[in-house]
Protein backbone atom coordinates (compact mmCIF):
# COMPACT_ATOMS: atom_id res chain seq x y z
CA UNK A 1 0.00 0.00 0.00
CA UNK A 2 1.73 3.37 -0.88
CA UNK A 3 1.20 6.19 1.35
CA UNK A 4 -1.05 8.36 -0.83
CA UNK A 5 -3.53 5.32 -0.52
CA UNK A 6 -3.26 5.58 3.15
CA UNK A 7 -4.09 9.67 2.47
CA UNK A 8 -7.30 8.62 0.22
CA UNK A 9 -8.49 5.91 3.07
CA UNK A 10 -8.23 9.27 5.77
CA UNK A 11 -10.56 11.31 3.32
CA UNK A 12 -13.09 8.42 2.65
CA UNK A 13 -12.74 8.06 6.76
CA UNK A 14 -14.11 11.90 6.99
CA UNK A 15 -16.80 11.45 4.25
CA UNK A 16 -18.47 8.73 5.89
CA UNK A 17 -18.76 10.40 9.26
CA UNK A 18 -19.93 13.53 7.55
CA UNK A 19 -22.59 11.73 5.88
CA UNK A 20 -23.53 9.93 8.46
CA UNK A 21 -23.94 12.94 10.42
CA UNK A 22 -27.14 15.45 11.50
CA UNK A 23 -29.00 16.98 9.87
CA UNK A 24 -28.86 15.66 6.46
CA UNK A 25 -26.75 12.49 7.03
CA UNK A 26 -27.52 8.79 7.80
CA UNK A 27 -26.17 7.83 11.05
CA UNK A 28 -25.73 4.23 9.84
CA UNK A 29 -22.78 5.08 7.71
CA UNK A 30 -21.05 6.13 11.96
CA UNK A 31 -20.64 2.66 12.16
CA UNK A 32 -18.00 2.26 9.53
CA UNK A 33 -16.20 5.57 9.62
CA UNK A 34 -13.53 4.52 11.93
CA UNK A 35 -12.89 1.14 9.77
CA UNK A 36 -10.23 2.97 6.94
CA UNK A 37 -8.37 4.84 10.12
CA UNK A 38 -8.37 1.63 11.79
CA UNK A 39 -7.00 -0.20 8.28
CA UNK A 40 -4.22 2.77 8.42
CA UNK A 41 -3.38 2.34 12.00
CA UNK A 42 -2.76 -1.19 11.38
CA UNK A 43 -1.02 -0.82 8.32
CA UNK A 44 1.69 1.49 9.76
CA UNK A 45 2.06 -0.63 12.84
CA UNK A 46 3.10 -3.67 10.40
CA UNK A 47 5.53 -1.39 8.61
CA UNK A 48 6.11 0.63 11.27
CA UNK A 49 9.85 0.61 10.27
CA UNK A 50 9.01 2.64 7.22
CA UNK A 51 7.57 5.18 9.12
CA UNK A 52 8.00 8.03 11.40
CA UNK A 53 6.44 7.63 15.16
CA UNK A 54 3.72 10.58 14.55
CA UNK A 55 2.61 8.66 11.18
CA UNK A 56 -0.92 7.56 12.88
CA UNK A 57 -1.57 11.02 14.28
CA UNK A 58 -0.51 12.80 10.46
CA UNK A 59 -2.70 10.28 8.04
CA UNK A 60 -5.74 10.35 10.55
CA UNK A 61 -5.78 14.00 10.93
CA UNK A 62 -7.07 14.58 7.53
CA UNK A 63 -10.01 12.69 8.14
CA UNK A 64 -10.77 14.41 11.17
CA UNK A 65 -10.22 18.00 9.64
CA UNK A 66 -12.44 17.15 6.80
CA UNK A 67 -15.21 16.02 8.92
CA UNK A 68 -15.13 19.21 11.32
CA UNK A 69 -15.01 21.51 8.41
CA UNK A 70 -18.46 19.64 6.22
CA UNK A 71 -20.30 19.45 9.28
CA UNK A 72 -19.59 22.38 11.12
CA UNK A 73 -18.57 25.22 8.64
CA UNK A 74 -21.34 27.48 9.75
CA UNK A 75 -20.21 28.67 12.87
CA UNK A 76 -17.83 30.94 10.75
CA UNK A 77 -20.96 32.90 10.20
CA UNK A 78 -20.66 34.14 13.77
CA UNK A 79 -16.48 34.69 14.75
CA UNK A 80 -13.83 33.70 12.68
CA UNK A 81 -12.65 31.79 15.23
CA UNK A 82 -14.28 28.65 13.76
CA UNK A 83 -11.24 28.12 11.77
CA UNK A 84 -9.55 27.05 15.19
CA UNK A 85 -11.76 25.25 16.30
CA UNK A 86 -11.73 23.17 13.02
CA UNK A 87 -8.14 22.66 13.60
CA UNK A 88 -7.45 22.25 17.58
CA UNK A 89 -10.76 19.48 17.16
CA UNK A 90 -9.35 17.67 14.49
CA UNK A 91 -5.63 17.40 16.66
CA UNK A 92 -7.49 16.36 19.51
CA UNK A 93 -9.17 13.41 17.63
CA UNK A 94 -5.99 12.44 15.77
CA UNK A 95 -3.77 12.46 19.00
CA UNK A 96 -6.48 9.59 20.61
CA UNK A 97 -5.92 8.06 17.26
CA UNK A 98 -1.75 8.57 17.98
CA UNK A 99 -1.95 7.56 21.90
CA UNK A 100 -4.26 4.26 21.01
CA UNK A 101 -1.39 3.32 18.18
CA UNK A 102 1.31 3.82 21.19
CA UNK A 103 -0.71 1.44 23.49
CA UNK A 104 -1.29 -0.92 20.64
CA UNK A 105 2.82 -0.75 19.47
CA UNK A 106 4.12 -0.95 22.56
CA UNK A 107 1.65 -3.42 24.52
CA UNK A 108 0.45 -5.70 22.55
CA UNK A 109 1.30 -7.86 18.71
CA UNK A 110 -0.23 -6.56 15.82
CA UNK A 111 -3.46 -8.30 16.19
CA UNK A 112 -4.19 -7.49 19.74
CA UNK A 113 -5.52 -4.34 21.48
CA UNK A 114 -8.28 -2.68 19.51
CA UNK A 115 -10.55 -2.71 22.32
CA UNK A 116 -8.29 -0.10 24.11
CA UNK A 117 -9.91 2.70 21.23
CA UNK A 118 -13.57 3.00 22.70
CA UNK A 119 -11.85 3.62 26.34
CA UNK A 120 -9.65 6.12 24.87
CA UNK A 121 -12.12 7.93 22.75
CA UNK A 122 -14.83 8.22 25.41
CA UNK A 123 -12.31 9.94 28.13
CA UNK A 124 -11.45 12.40 25.20
CA UNK A 125 -15.44 12.90 24.92
CA UNK A 126 -15.70 13.29 28.67
CA UNK A 127 -12.92 15.93 28.91
CA UNK A 128 -14.18 17.49 26.01
CA UNK A 129 -17.61 17.62 27.95
CA UNK A 130 -15.51 19.69 31.34
CA UNK A 131 -12.87 21.88 30.22
CA UNK A 132 -13.08 25.14 29.21
CA UNK A 133 -12.27 24.80 25.28
CA UNK A 134 -14.72 22.57 25.34
CA UNK A 135 -16.27 22.07 21.78
CA UNK A 136 -18.31 18.99 22.20
CA UNK A 137 -20.43 18.96 19.00
CA UNK A 138 -19.20 16.11 17.34
CA UNK A 139 -19.56 14.14 20.31
CA UNK A 140 -20.63 10.81 18.41
CA UNK A 141 -23.10 10.01 20.21
CA UNK A 142 -25.06 13.24 19.19
CA UNK A 143 -24.76 11.36 15.57
CA UNK A 144 -28.70 9.59 16.07
CA UNK A 145 -30.21 13.03 17.27
CA UNK A 146 -32.44 13.06 14.10
CA UNK A 147 -33.70 9.28 15.15
CA UNK A 148 -34.44 9.28 18.52
CA UNK A 149 -36.06 5.91 18.22
CA UNK A 150 -32.80 4.50 18.01
CA UNK A 151 -31.27 5.27 21.12
CA UNK A 152 -33.71 5.47 24.03
CA UNK A 153 -31.52 3.50 25.94
CA UNK A 154 -29.66 6.70 26.37
CA UNK A 155 -31.76 7.27 29.82
CA UNK A 156 -29.12 4.64 30.97
CA UNK A 157 -25.68 5.60 29.41
CA UNK A 158 -26.07 8.99 28.07
CA UNK A 159 -24.59 10.07 24.61
CA UNK A 160 -21.61 8.17 25.65
CA UNK A 161 -23.16 4.88 25.72
CA UNK A 162 -23.44 5.76 21.96
CA UNK A 163 -20.41 6.58 21.36
CA UNK A 164 -19.02 3.34 22.41
CA UNK A 165 -21.67 1.63 20.17
CA UNK A 166 -20.58 2.99 17.24
CA UNK A 167 -16.74 2.46 17.52
CA UNK A 168 -17.11 -1.44 19.05
CA UNK A 169 -19.49 -1.87 16.16
CA UNK A 170 -16.66 0.05 14.06
CA UNK A 171 -13.77 -2.38 15.62
CA UNK A 172 -15.46 -5.59 14.72
CA UNK A 173 -16.57 -4.46 10.91
CA UNK A 174 -12.80 -3.85 10.54
CA UNK A 175 -11.85 -7.31 12.36
CA UNK A 176 -14.61 -9.06 9.78
CA UNK A 177 -12.86 -8.00 7.22
CA UNK A 178 -9.37 -8.04 7.78
CA UNK A 179 -9.14 -11.43 6.60
CA UNK A 180 -9.74 -10.54 3.43
CA UNK A 181 -6.38 -8.56 2.38
CA UNK A 182 -4.11 -10.51 5.00
CA UNK A 183 -2.27 -13.89 4.04
CA UNK A 184 -3.99 -15.58 6.49
CA UNK A 185 -8.06 -15.51 5.14
CA UNK A 186 -9.89 -17.26 8.15
CA UNK A 187 -13.24 -17.59 7.13
CA UNK A 188 -14.56 -18.64 11.12
CA UNK A 189 -12.75 -14.76 11.69
CA UNK A 190 -15.18 -12.96 9.11
CA UNK A 191 -18.47 -14.96 9.97
CA UNK A 192 -17.70 -14.17 14.35
CA UNK A 193 -16.77 -10.76 13.42
CA UNK A 194 -19.51 -10.39 11.01
CA UNK A 195 -22.51 -11.93 12.98
CA UNK A 196 -21.63 -9.96 16.47
CA UNK A 197 -21.35 -6.47 15.02
CA UNK A 198 -24.55 -7.36 13.22
CA UNK A 199 -25.80 -8.54 16.82
CA UNK A 200 -24.50 -5.23 18.18
CA UNK A 201 -26.41 -3.36 15.83
CA UNK A 202 -29.79 -5.15 15.91
CA UNK A 203 -30.47 -5.92 19.71
CA UNK A 204 -29.85 -1.96 21.00
CA UNK A 205 -32.30 -1.30 18.34
CA UNK A 206 -34.56 -3.61 19.24
CA UNK A 207 -34.39 -2.56 22.72
CA UNK A 208 -34.30 1.04 21.92
CA UNK A 209 -37.85 0.55 19.72
CA UNK A 210 -38.84 -1.86 22.36
CA UNK A 211 -38.79 0.97 25.07
CA UNK A 212 -39.85 3.81 22.74
CA UNK A 213 -43.26 2.01 22.19
CA UNK A 214 -44.01 0.95 25.42
CA UNK A 215 -42.95 4.54 27.72
CA UNK A 216 -46.14 6.06 28.50
CA UNK A 217 -45.73 9.56 30.05
CA UNK A 218 -47.83 10.38 33.16
CA UNK A 219 -50.28 12.53 32.70
CA UNK A 220 -49.44 15.90 34.86
CA UNK A 221 -49.77 18.95 32.31
CA UNK A 222 -48.33 22.19 32.54
CA UNK A 223 -49.83 24.75 30.22
CA UNK A 224 -46.47 26.38 27.66
CA UNK A 225 -46.40 29.06 25.54
CA UNK A 226 -43.25 29.73 23.70
CA UNK A 227 -42.48 32.75 21.54
CA UNK A 228 -40.16 33.39 18.37
CA UNK A 229 -40.16 37.39 18.10
CA UNK A 230 -37.66 36.63 14.80
CA UNK A 231 -35.34 39.47 15.47
CA UNK A 232 -32.47 39.40 13.25
CA UNK A 233 -29.45 39.46 15.54
CA UNK A 234 -26.94 41.14 13.22
CA UNK A 235 -29.33 44.26 12.83
CA UNK A 236 -32.79 44.39 14.49
CA UNK A 237 -32.70 42.54 17.94
CA UNK A 238 -30.31 44.96 19.28
CA UNK A 239 -30.75 48.65 17.17
CA UNK A 240 -34.66 48.16 17.89
CA UNK A 241 -35.91 49.95 21.41
CA UNK A 242 -35.54 47.36 24.55
CA UNK A 243 -39.39 48.12 25.03
CA UNK A 244 -40.29 47.52 21.80
CA UNK A 245 -38.52 43.70 22.09
CA UNK A 246 -40.60 43.13 25.54
CA UNK A 247 -44.17 43.93 23.87
CA UNK A 248 -43.41 42.03 20.86
CA UNK A 249 -42.52 38.85 23.05
CA UNK A 250 -45.70 39.89 24.93
CA UNK A 251 -47.77 40.61 22.12
CA UNK A 252 -47.55 37.17 20.91
CA UNK A 253 -48.10 35.50 24.57
CA UNK A 254 -51.59 37.60 24.50
CA UNK A 255 -52.43 36.07 20.92
CA UNK A 256 -52.65 32.63 22.31
CA UNK A 257 -52.69 33.06 26.37
CA UNK A 258 -55.40 31.29 28.42
CA UNK A 259 -56.59 30.96 32.27
CA UNK A 260 -55.11 27.61 32.40
CA UNK A 261 -51.39 29.21 31.01
CA UNK A 262 -48.78 28.86 33.55
CA UNK A 263 -45.29 29.80 31.59
CA UNK A 264 -44.10 31.97 28.81
CA UNK A 265 -40.86 31.14 27.63
CA UNK A 266 -39.25 33.54 25.57
CA UNK A 267 -35.95 33.62 23.59
CA UNK A 268 -32.12 34.47 24.82
CA UNK A 269 -31.24 37.71 25.28
CA UNK A 270 -34.83 39.06 24.72
CA UNK A 271 -34.43 41.70 27.47
CA UNK A 272 -31.59 44.12 25.68
CA UNK A 273 -30.95 46.52 29.09
CA UNK A 274 -27.71 47.02 30.87
CA UNK A 275 -29.72 45.31 34.16
CA UNK A 276 -27.49 46.01 36.98
CA UNK A 277 -28.46 42.95 39.28
CA UNK A 278 -28.12 45.00 42.37
CA UNK A 279 -30.25 47.44 41.23
CA UNK A 280 -32.88 45.49 39.20
CA UNK A 281 -36.02 47.58 40.41
CA UNK A 282 -34.71 50.11 37.65
CA UNK A 283 -34.73 47.94 35.02
CA UNK A 284 -37.90 49.29 32.46
CA UNK A 285 -38.20 45.71 30.80
CA UNK A 286 -38.70 44.00 34.01
CA UNK A 287 -40.71 46.56 35.14
CA UNK A 288 -43.17 45.98 32.47
CA UNK A 289 -42.92 41.76 32.47
CA UNK A 290 -43.66 42.28 36.28
CA UNK A 291 -46.99 44.40 35.32
CA UNK A 292 -47.99 41.59 32.93
CA UNK A 293 -47.77 38.76 35.05
CA UNK A 294 -49.80 40.62 37.45
CA UNK A 295 -53.04 40.26 35.08
CA UNK A 296 -52.69 36.51 35.62
CA UNK A 297 -51.85 35.11 39.14
CA UNK A 298 -50.71 31.70 37.97
CA UNK A 299 -48.08 32.85 34.99
CA UNK A 300 -44.57 32.62 35.24
CA UNK A 301 -41.82 34.30 32.62
CA UNK A 302 -38.87 32.75 31.56
CA UNK A 303 -36.60 34.99 29.62
CA UNK A 304 -33.30 35.75 28.50
CA UNK A 305 -31.22 39.06 29.28
CA UNK A 306 -28.00 40.50 29.70
CA UNK A 307 -26.80 41.33 33.31
CA UNK A 308 -24.33 42.41 35.19
CA UNK A 309 -22.67 42.21 38.73
CA UNK A 310 -20.49 45.13 40.31
CA UNK A 311 -17.97 43.54 42.80
CA UNK A 312 -17.70 46.18 46.16
CA UNK A 313 -14.70 43.98 47.13
CA UNK A 314 -11.56 43.79 44.88
CA UNK A 315 -10.08 40.64 46.45
CA UNK A 316 -10.71 36.81 45.36
CA UNK A 317 -11.95 38.61 42.15
CA UNK A 318 -12.82 35.31 39.05
CA UNK A 319 -11.08 35.25 35.98
CA UNK A 320 -13.73 36.86 34.26
CA UNK A 321 -13.97 40.02 35.85
CA UNK A 322 -13.62 43.53 33.68
CA UNK A 323 -12.80 47.21 34.94
CA UNK A 324 -14.73 49.85 34.61
CA UNK A 325 -12.50 52.28 33.71
CA UNK A 326 -14.84 55.54 34.43
CA UNK A 327 -16.52 54.59 37.91
CA UNK A 328 -13.16 52.64 38.50
CA UNK A 329 -14.87 49.47 39.89
CA UNK A 330 -14.77 45.42 39.07
CA UNK A 331 -17.43 43.75 37.73
CA UNK A 332 -18.89 40.67 35.58
CA UNK A 333 -20.94 40.27 32.63
CA UNK A 334 -23.35 37.39 32.05
CA UNK A 335 -25.60 35.70 29.79
CA UNK A 336 -28.75 35.51 31.92
CA UNK A 337 -32.02 33.54 31.84
CA UNK A 338 -34.66 35.28 34.29
CA UNK A 339 -37.30 34.02 36.49
CA UNK A 340 -40.50 36.48 36.78
CA UNK A 341 -43.75 35.36 38.80
CA UNK A 342 -46.40 37.57 40.96
CA UNK A 343 -44.04 37.36 44.42
CA UNK A 344 -41.81 40.05 42.44
CA UNK A 345 -38.96 38.38 43.64
CA UNK A 346 -36.87 37.63 40.59
CA UNK A 347 -34.75 34.21 40.41
CA UNK A 348 -31.73 34.18 38.45
CA UNK A 349 -29.51 31.80 36.24
CA UNK A 350 -26.31 33.00 34.52
CA UNK A 351 -25.10 30.93 31.46
CA UNK A 352 -22.49 28.00 32.67
CA UNK A 353 -21.57 26.80 29.86
CA UNK A 354 -20.18 29.02 27.79
CA UNK A 355 -19.18 28.72 23.85
CA UNK A 356 -15.47 29.12 23.42
CA UNK A 357 -14.39 32.08 21.20
CA UNK A 358 -17.74 33.90 21.89
CA UNK A 359 -18.13 33.85 25.78
CA UNK A 360 -15.14 32.21 26.85
CA UNK A 361 -11.66 33.84 25.24
CA UNK A 362 -8.81 31.53 26.52
CA UNK A 363 -6.29 33.64 28.80
CA UNK A 364 -3.05 31.38 27.99
CA UNK A 365 -0.41 33.49 26.78
CA UNK A 366 -0.08 32.35 23.08
CA UNK A 367 -3.93 32.06 22.73
CA UNK A 368 -4.73 35.54 23.75
CA UNK A 369 -5.32 36.83 20.08
CA UNK A 370 -8.20 35.05 20.33
CA UNK A 371 -10.20 37.66 21.68
CA UNK A 372 -9.19 40.30 18.83
CA UNK A 373 -10.95 37.89 16.18
CA UNK A 374 -14.15 37.45 17.96
CA UNK A 375 -16.81 39.17 15.85
CA UNK A 376 -19.15 42.20 18.15
CA UNK A 377 -22.47 40.02 17.73
CA UNK A 378 -24.22 43.37 19.26
CA UNK A 379 -24.66 42.36 23.12
CA UNK A 380 -21.61 41.03 25.72
CA UNK A 381 -18.31 39.95 24.50
CA UNK A 382 -15.25 38.66 26.12
CA UNK A 383 -15.02 36.35 28.91
CA UNK A 384 -18.52 36.27 30.87
CA UNK A 385 -18.99 35.13 34.14
CA UNK A 386 -20.99 31.97 35.08
CA UNK A 387 -23.35 30.39 38.16
CA UNK A 388 -20.98 27.52 39.15
CA UNK A 389 -23.62 25.65 40.82
CA UNK A 390 -26.54 26.22 38.68
CA UNK A 391 -29.77 25.52 40.53
CA UNK A 392 -33.19 25.13 38.74
CA UNK A 393 -36.08 27.72 39.54
CA UNK A 394 -38.42 27.23 42.11
CA UNK A 395 -41.81 27.85 41.58
CA UNK A 396 -43.06 25.22 44.35
CA UNK A 397 -42.24 22.59 46.55
CA UNK A 398 -43.18 20.21 43.62
CA UNK A 399 -42.39 22.26 40.45
CA UNK A 400 -39.08 23.03 39.45
CA UNK A 401 -37.56 24.35 36.03
CA UNK A 402 -33.97 23.82 34.61
CA UNK A 403 -33.43 26.90 32.52
CA UNK A 404 -30.84 26.25 29.63
CA UNK A 405 -29.44 28.70 27.57
CA UNK A 406 -28.18 28.17 24.27
CA UNK A 407 -24.84 26.12 24.22
CA UNK A 408 -25.79 24.43 27.80
CA UNK A 409 -28.67 21.83 25.81
CA UNK A 410 -25.96 19.83 24.00
CA UNK A 411 -24.40 18.99 27.62
CA UNK A 412 -26.23 16.36 28.90
CA UNK A 413 -24.06 16.41 32.42
CA UNK A 414 -25.23 19.65 32.84
CA UNK A 415 -28.83 19.11 32.08
CA UNK A 416 -29.32 16.38 34.20
CA UNK A 417 -27.42 18.66 36.85
CA UNK A 418 -30.92 20.42 36.92
CA UNK A 419 -32.76 16.66 36.95
CA UNK A 420 -30.78 16.02 40.47
CA UNK A 421 -31.43 19.01 41.56
CA UNK A 422 -35.47 18.64 41.88
CA UNK A 423 -36.11 19.90 37.86
CA UNK A 424 -39.96 18.10 36.64
CA UNK A 425 -39.10 20.26 33.44
CA UNK A 426 -36.59 21.61 30.84
CA UNK A 427 -36.76 24.96 29.23
CA UNK A 428 -34.49 25.55 26.95
CA UNK A 429 -33.98 29.51 25.55
CA UNK A 430 -31.69 30.35 22.55
CA UNK A 431 -30.62 32.97 19.93
CA UNK A 432 -29.30 30.43 16.51
CA UNK A 433 -29.26 33.00 14.03
CA UNK A 434 -26.06 34.09 14.78
CA UNK A 435 -25.47 30.73 11.82
CA UNK A 436 -27.93 31.69 9.00
CA UNK A 437 -30.05 29.06 7.62
CA UNK A 438 -27.33 26.69 7.71
CA UNK A 439 -27.30 23.03 9.44
CA UNK A 440 -26.27 24.24 12.53
CA UNK A 441 -29.23 25.53 13.97
CA UNK A 442 -30.65 22.74 12.62
CA UNK A 443 -28.48 20.57 14.16
CA UNK A 444 -29.18 22.64 18.06
CA UNK A 445 -32.53 21.73 18.00
CA UNK A 446 -32.61 18.17 17.24
CA UNK A 447 -29.47 17.11 20.45
CA UNK A 448 -33.06 18.26 22.53
CA UNK A 449 -34.18 15.55 21.60
CA UNK A 450 -31.13 13.75 23.33
CA UNK A 451 -31.92 15.79 26.64
CA UNK A 452 -35.42 14.54 26.66
CA UNK A 453 -34.24 10.97 26.54
CA UNK A 454 -31.69 11.12 28.91
CA UNK A 455 -33.44 13.05 31.93
CA UNK A 456 -36.94 11.88 30.69
CA UNK A 457 -37.74 15.29 31.02
CA UNK A 458 -40.45 17.34 28.60
CA UNK A 459 -38.88 20.07 27.48
CA UNK A 460 -39.92 24.02 25.26
CA UNK A 461 -37.82 25.19 23.08
CA UNK A 462 -37.78 29.27 22.63
CA UNK A 463 -35.31 30.39 19.90
CA UNK A 464 -35.19 34.23 18.21
CA UNK A 465 -35.31 32.87 15.03
CA UNK A 466 -36.54 29.56 15.03
CA UNK A 467 -36.29 26.57 15.58
CA UNK A 468 -38.97 26.68 18.62
CA UNK A 469 -41.09 23.30 19.24
CA UNK A 470 -41.89 21.11 22.21
CA UNK A 471 -39.98 17.98 22.76
CA UNK A 472 -42.19 15.08 24.91
CA UNK A 473 -39.97 12.69 26.74
CA UNK A 474 -39.31 10.56 24.38
CA UNK A 475 -37.79 13.05 22.12
CA UNK A 476 -40.50 13.34 20.02
CA UNK A 477 -40.58 17.34 18.57
CA UNK A 478 -43.67 19.01 18.26
CA UNK A 479 -45.07 22.06 16.82
CA UNK A 480 -41.52 22.81 15.15
CA UNK A 481 -42.13 25.86 13.88
CA UNK A 482 -40.39 27.66 10.76
CA UNK A 483 -36.65 28.93 10.71
CA UNK A 484 -37.09 32.96 10.22
CA UNK A 485 -40.91 33.75 10.97
CA UNK A 486 -42.51 35.12 13.74
CA UNK A 487 -44.71 32.68 15.82
CA UNK A 488 -45.88 31.17 18.77
CA UNK A 489 -46.67 27.92 19.77
CA UNK A 490 -48.41 26.97 23.30
CA UNK A 491 -48.80 23.02 24.17
CA UNK A 492 -49.66 21.19 27.61
CA UNK A 493 -46.00 19.76 29.21
CA UNK A 494 -46.20 16.62 31.49
CA UNK A 495 -44.01 17.13 34.41
CA UNK A 496 -41.63 13.88 35.51
CA UNK A 497 -40.04 13.76 39.19
CA UNK A 498 -38.65 9.82 38.54
CA UNK A 499 -34.99 9.71 37.92
CA UNK A 500 -33.87 7.77 34.99
CA UNK A 501 -30.13 5.73 35.65
CA UNK A 502 -28.21 8.39 33.35
CA UNK A 503 -29.94 11.01 35.91
CA UNK A 504 -28.81 9.03 38.96
CA UNK A 505 -25.16 8.14 38.14
CA UNK A 506 -24.26 11.05 35.07
CA UNK A 507 -21.47 10.49 32.69
CA UNK A 508 -20.40 6.93 34.22
CA UNK A 509 -19.19 5.88 30.97
CA UNK A 510 -16.61 8.56 30.67
CA UNK A 511 -15.66 7.94 34.56
CA UNK A 512 -15.05 4.60 34.20
CA UNK A 513 -13.23 5.15 31.00
CA UNK A 514 -10.77 7.61 32.01
CA UNK A 515 -9.81 4.92 34.78
CA UNK A 516 -9.06 1.76 32.20
CA UNK A 517 -7.61 4.84 29.93
CA UNK A 518 -5.18 6.06 32.46
CA UNK A 519 -3.99 2.41 33.57
CA UNK A 520 -3.43 1.52 29.52
CA UNK A 521 -1.52 4.77 29.07
CA UNK A 522 0.89 4.18 32.41
CA UNK A 523 0.87 0.71 30.96
CA UNK A 524 2.27 2.09 27.49
CA UNK A 525 4.57 4.55 28.94
CA UNK A 526 6.64 2.12 31.29
CA UNK A 527 6.46 -0.48 28.17
CA UNK A 528 7.95 2.22 26.19
CA UNK A 529 10.83 3.15 28.39
CA UNK A 530 11.67 -0.34 29.02
CA UNK A 531 11.56 -1.09 25.15
CA UNK A 532 14.12 2.26 24.83
CA UNK A 533 16.79 0.59 27.25
CA UNK A 534 16.74 -2.89 25.15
Amino acid sequence: MKKRHLLLLSGLSGLLFTVGWPVNGYPAFLFTAFVPLLIIEDYILKNKNNFSRFAVFFYTYPAFFVWNILTTWWIWNSTPVATLAWGFNAMFMGMVMHVYHLARRNIYQANQGYFILPFLWITFEYIHLSWKLTWTWLNLGNGFSVYPKWVQWYEYTGTLGGTFWIIAINILIFKAFKPLWSEMKNKRNIYWNGGLALGLIIIPLFVSFLIYFSYKEKENPVNVIVTQPNLDPYSEQYSIPPSEVIDINLDLAESVIGKSTMFIVAPESAIQENIWEENLGWSPSLKKLNAYVQEYPNLKIIIGASSYRRYNDSTNLPSSVRYHKIHKFYYDAYNTAFYIDTTGDLQIHHKSRLTPGVEYMPSWGFLGFIENLTIDLGGTTGTLGIDPDPQPFTVNDSLRVGPIICYESIFGGFCRDYVINGANVLFIITNDGWWGNTPGHKQHITFASLRAIETRRSIARSANTGISCFVNQRGDIFQATNYWERDVIVQDMNLNSELTFYARFGDYFGRISAFISAIFILITIVFGIKKRKI
